[in-house]
């Protein structure tokens, strides 16, 4: 079934969302903009008139997009901005500015939570030509209008890199910023109660051998220090590192002694 009469219910973000760069100038931005999104987990671009002939199959295009050659040779070119809006029934303009006719206006992170929470939404993400961005009239063909917030003073913001920030922010939209969820980092098992407890127990032997904790004035370096393990999610290896390092200190100033 082509993608885009495929049904949207149940379908992820990644496979509802297509990127159109539209008369793109240089084909290095084509390739670092496949890359981008293959990144962030989508896969679907297609180029309106391109200006660089065989702008796929250009060696700049094929450098930058720096191995994601299979977004590359997916692409789709296409001869009007209509063609490739095919199949969509949400279509955002990336904008720097306003226009005085222009569709509403919502943030890059708005635009993400709303194609995460509706499903039914298959979207065409709009990029201009580098240097001229859309024009009014192909702005006005689109029903939404995002604007990246960017420094006023500089607002130079490269193609590839709003593909990127709008990939980004779907995908946060999508899988949360965890960093479980993204696959990345090790982590091992959690400690469990009892583990903890006797974690704390050896840590105040070993701070009442230093003599840093009196036994009989306590006040509330025990429970502050409980505050402080407990926000960090001990795992089972961490506790049998720090009962190592308590095991030392005792050991050691018992032979001091």
């Amino acid at each position: 079934m082509n993608p885009s009469t495929r049904p949207t219910s149940n379908v992820p973000v990644f496979e509802r969302v297509r990127f159109v760069l539209v008369e793109t100038s240089r084909a290095g931005n084509i390739g670092a903009a496949a890359r981008a999104i293959k990144t962030m987990g989508f896969s679907e671009l297609v180029l309106v008139s391109p200006r660089e002939a065989d702008a796929l199959h250009h060696e700049e295009a094929i450098a930058f997009a720096s191995g994601a050659n299979d977004v590359l040779s997916k692409a789709r070119i296409v001869d009007s901005l209509d063609e490739a809006l095919a199949g969509c029934n949400l279509t955002v303009a990336l904008t720097a500015r306003l226009r005085e006719f222009s569709p509403p206006l919502r943030s890059p992170r708005a635009l993400a939570q709303q194609l995460h929470a509706d499903t039914s939404l298959r979207c065409a993400l709009v990029f201009g030509n580098e240097r001229f961005g859309l024009s009014n009239e192909q702005v006005e063909r689109c029903n939404a209008l995002v604007s990246i917030p960017v420094n006023a003073e500089y607002a130079s913001l490269n193609l590839a890199q709003a593909v990127q920030i709008l990939a980004y922010e779907c995908r946060v939209a999508a899988v949360g910023e965890q960093r479980e969820a993204m696959g990345i980092g090790f982590q091992g098992e959690a400690a469990s109660a009892e583990q903890i407890e006797g974690l704390f127990r050896h840590l105040e032997q070993a701070l009442v051998e230093i003599e840093f904790l009196d036994p009989d004035h306590p006040k509330k370096l025990m429970p502050r220090l409980r505050r402080l393990f407990s926000r960090t999610g001990l795992e089972t290896e961490e506790v049998n590192i720090l009962r190592g390092i308590a095991t030392q200190i005792i050991e050691r100033r018992k032979r001091l002694k």
